[in-house]
């Protein structure tokens, strides 16, 4: 369907309504409900305001029409950052957020937003992962990327960034849901994969242009996060988290919750390891989550999967990447053989303890081989000289 477009007074009359200190979603719903459009709320007076059920103060300040000023300043910086709003009443306005309690009344996007139609998965986790972790999320997500789920997350650090590359690396759609404006980048060392999102996904937040990371936005944000989605996937957290926080979203709006077990030593996996005792799905490859969705959900991405698979496997090095792994590569030399057979996916190691584990080889012929394995994409080296295997 498409959508129709906005004119500029249209556009800053739902601004407005956004603006307004102290409405929240669910009395702005009800206002719509009841009037309709947000002209036909500011064209109120201040006493069918009090009527539909809002304080004097509150009738007051809409009756004022003092926002429409900020209207006007946010409607520029929205042209600036090449930013566009999606409103409740727009046609492309995700059909499972309409859903869910208290959807948002207006989305502002920077991006491909076509990928609002998309059928999404959230996958959510920890700001700071294990190499695991780490692995996990990206894998997992590239997979379920490639058969054909848009892969929603945060754009945090840890488990969100990996979540987002995974997708990107796939050739797959990815959402980030921001918890401050889409023209902020937060955290800021995001800034050039929140450009390549911006460029091949989709940049999404429900805070005004301009608006501050707070700590309280992130809550908030995580609802739209499982909203998006038909499901929603636990890589690592704490019991009490901002992944817990958004699984317990997914329950409350009827979504599928997916985990990924782990370490039970580790404070990392207590939060996925209870998801999975109460309930939720245990996840060891991209299948898991897949034969769980909706019947009609997995219709479409059937045959959407088995288009992108074919396509893919037949340019694909996955065979001969194999084979690498396996260490039976005659491309490999004997040093980067033997250092992949060492090199493990869950605990980096450090170089000079690989010097001691790779047998009869030179600190200069294993610094060959760790760069040859990282330009083929076996092996990935952590901050501080350390080395994990890529899963």
């Amino acid at each position: 369907m498409v959508s129709p477009v906005l004119s500029r007074e249209e556009e800053l009359y739902w601004l407005a309504l956004k603006l307004v200190p102290g409405l929240g979603t669910r009395t702005s719903a009800k206002l719509l409900e009841r009037f309709r459009t947000p002209q036909a709320v500011f064209r109120a007076t201040r006493t069918e305001l009090e009527g539909a059920g809002l304080s004097g103060a509150m009738a007051q300040s809409i009756a004022s029409g003092c926002t429409f000023e900020d209207a006007a300043a946010q409607h520029e910086k929205m042209a600036a950052a090449g930013a566009v709003m999606v409103t409740f009443s727009d046609p492309s306005y995700p059909r499972l957020l309409r859903e869910i309690f208290d959807p948002p009344t207006v989305l502002f996007a920077r991006g491909r937003v076509e990928l609002l139609g998309s059928l999404a998965l959230g996958v959510v986790g920890t700001r700071r992962p294990t190499p695991y972790g780490l692995a996990v999320a990206e894998r997992l997500s590239g997979d379920l990327a490639h058969a054909g789920l848009a892969i929603v997350s945060g754009m945090a650090r840890g488990v969100d960034t990996a979540a987002h590359k995974g997708a990107l690396a796939a050739g797959g759609d990815t959402i980030a849901v921001l918890g401050c404006g889409v023209d902020v980048v937060y955290p800021t060392e995001n800034k050039k994969l929140a450009a390549e999102i911006a460029d091949r996904g989709l940049i999404l937040s429900e805070f005004p242009m301009g608006a501050t990371a707070f700590p309280q936005n992130f809550p908030i944000r995580n609802r739209i996060i499982s909203g998006l989605s038909v499901g929603v996937l636990v890589v690592e957290g704490a019991q009490y988290s901002g992944s817990a926080i958004t699984a317990k979203l997914a329950m409350d709006q009827g979504r599928e919750v997916f985990a990924v077990p782990g370490n039970i030593t580790s404070k990392a996996s207590w939060g996925p390891n209870l998801l999975i005792k109460q309930g939720a799905r245990l996840v060891q490859d991209w299948n898991d989550v897949v034969t769980e969705l909706p019947a009609e959900a997995r219709r479409q991405l059937i045959e959407k999967g088995k288009r992108r698979l074919l396509e893919a496997d037949r340019a694909s090095d996955r065979p001969e990447q194999a084979s690498l792994l396996s260490g039976a590569g005659p491309e490999l030399g004997s040093a980067a053989r033997r250092a992949l057979e060492v090199l493990q996916v869950d605990a980096p190691i450090h170089l000079d303890d690989l010097l001691e584990k790779v047998e009869d080889t030179s600190a200069s012929e294993l610094i060959a081989a760790l760069f040859e394995l990282e330009m083929l994409g076996l092996i990935k080296q952590l901050p501080g000289k350390n080395f994990v295997k890529v899963w």
